[in-house]
């Protein structure tokens, strides 16, 4: 029943993915790339104050790689680069099976936890969480510059 649960918000984000598009003018603009698959995750974003303003996404590949980096931008957009920060390292052992799987905790998130029983899809579902990460670094280096 709950593996039902988990594919339904997998599928929900694939078909209807939110964020799905490009910011014109982006501030900071990350690819990620999976070689073994090929699956492509364009991340741009706008960070306001230390707040992530905007965010979208962009690219191909599979369902899991897409409907995760969906459910990034709908669990990041408005947070602080901090927070943010902290919902990558959860979600990153979420998927992994180093935390568990808890709605009240995570949310629509949860649904990630069952790639964990898949390991070769355990870089699909990241993906786009560790694309965000990088872009995070640039905002992190862009804000320096600017004080």
């Amino acid at each position: 029943m709950l593996d039902e649960l988990y594919q339904e918000i997998i599928l929900d984000h694939y078909r209807h993915p939110r964020g799905r598009g490009e910011l014109e003018p982006p501030k900071i603009t990350q690819e990620g790339f999976n070689p073994s698959c090929g699956d492509e995750v364009i991340i741009d974003l706008r960070v306001e104050d230390g707040r992530i303003s905007d965010i979208r996404f962009h690219g191909r590949g599979c369902s899991i790689s897409q409907a995760s980096a969906s459910m990034l931008v709908e669990a990041v957009k408005g947070k602080t680069l901090e927070e943010a920060h902290q919902l990558i390292e959860q979600t990153l052992a979420l998927v992994k099976g180093e935390v568990e799987a808890d709605y009240a905790v995570h949310g629509d998130l949860v649904a990630l936890a069952g790639v964990r029983n898949f390991p070769v899809r355990v870089k699909c579902a990241t993906l786009a969480w560790h694309t965000l990460e990088e872009a995070l670094k640039q905002a992190s280096a862009e804000a320096v510059q600017e004080t």
